[in-house]
């Protein structure tokens, strides 16, 4: 009878020593929809491990990290050892997601406009405020977005979102690097100072570093000009249009500036005016995009080269941009 006991007592030491103590945490305690979550296995032992997260994902690493895309409740389970399928198992509240940003492009340029959105999930409504920050100066209040450019090239520029959502107040900094590019650009004079603009940006900007800038802006006039072999000045045009202070030609017409903005053939018929308001300067782009420049009192503006016989421009002049004061305008090729 006791070689029985013995044998008993020894076969539930072993069946006990096998017993595995499964047990797993998670972090953070309060996980937000789109937050990684950190899985601990504290499993006393195992060699397999299954993982089930109650959102139709899985997993068989033993400590693995897995994101809820919606917020709600989700059943954890965790089974160690196939053969035995021990098993643990946690109810996690998944919260709403967390405020983040997201920004118009994925690739920055000095001197482009960009636009940064929050991305805030408030299905009940709760009171929100925003505050966005370029670096750690205020851009702006109370907006879900907002819009900027970069005036440092090739350099790191933060762009923080601060929301405080039913009292609750999340921070978000991302950082962007700024890049310089060469291009096109319209070049533009004041008595003041120099500026650029890239073909195809959004905004002019001091430009002092190029000298080959200087000196096509040095060279700028509208008074003489060569075309197919022939010279054309100022003065001799004036007896064909008496009121012209300046001029530029291209593929056949003539574009002058007399009591606002003209176009007309090369031998003065059909002259159609383009622009009513007092025309400061004017330059021809024929080379890179075939556009007009000319600035007035509102800023510079362009527009496509007229192709009419008649001259009757089909397409409504753009504002390029709203800088004023100009006394020339040049264009140039692949400045930096």
């Amino acid at each position: 009878m006791k070689k029985i006991l013995i044998v008993l007592t020894l076969c539930c030491a072993v069946v006990a020593c096998k017993k595995n103590d499964v047990s797993f945490s998670y972090s953070p305690q309060t996980p937000r929809a789109g937050q990684p979550v950190t899985f601990s296995n504290h499993s006393s032992s195992g060699e397999e491990w299954e993982w089930t997260f109650g959102d139709g994902a899985t997993s068989t690493l033993k400590s693995p990290t897995h994101t809820f895309k919606r917020p709600g409740e989700y059943d954890v389970i965790l089974k160690v050892d196939k053969k035995n399928r021990w098993t643990a198992y946690k109810r996690i509240v998944v919260l709403d997601t967390i405020p983040t940003f997201v920004a118009s492009d994925t690739t920055f340029y000095i001197f482009r406009d960009y636009t940064f959105t929050a991305n805030v999930y408030n299905p009940y409504n709760y009171d929100i405020s925003y505050a966005w920050y370029l670096g750690d100066t205020l851009a702006a209040k109370d907006k879900p977005s907002v819009k900027c450019f970069f005036t440092h090239p090739a350099q790191e520029e933060k762009v923080k979102l601060v929301v405080i959502l039913n009292k609750d107040t999340t921070v978000v900094e991302k950082v962007f690097q700024i890049q310089d590019y060469a291009t096109n650009s319209v070049l533009f004079r004041t008595p003041d100072a120099d500026y650029r603009q890239r073909l195809f940006g959004t905004r002019f900007e001091p430009y002092k570093a190029d000298p080959d800038a200087k000196q096509l802006l040095d060279e700028e006039q509208d008074t003489v000009q060569t075309y197919n072999g022939f010279t054309f000045r100022l003065s001799e045009l004036k007896t064909v249009f008496p009121q012209m202070e300046g001029f530029h030609i291209a593929n056949r017409k003539i574009y002058y500036r007399a009591n606002g903005l003209w176009v007309a053939n090369i031998d003065g018929a059909y002259p159609v005016q383009i622009d009513a308001s007092p025309c400061a300067a004017m330059t021809l782009d024929d080379v890179l995009d075939s556009r007009i420049y000319w600035a007035n009192a509102q800023g510079v503006w362009y527009m496509p080269f007229v192709g009419s016989d008649n001259n009757k421009f089909v397409t409504t002049p753009v504002l390029l941009n709203s800088l004023t004061n100009i006394t020339k305008i040049a264009v140039d090729s692949d400045l930096k």
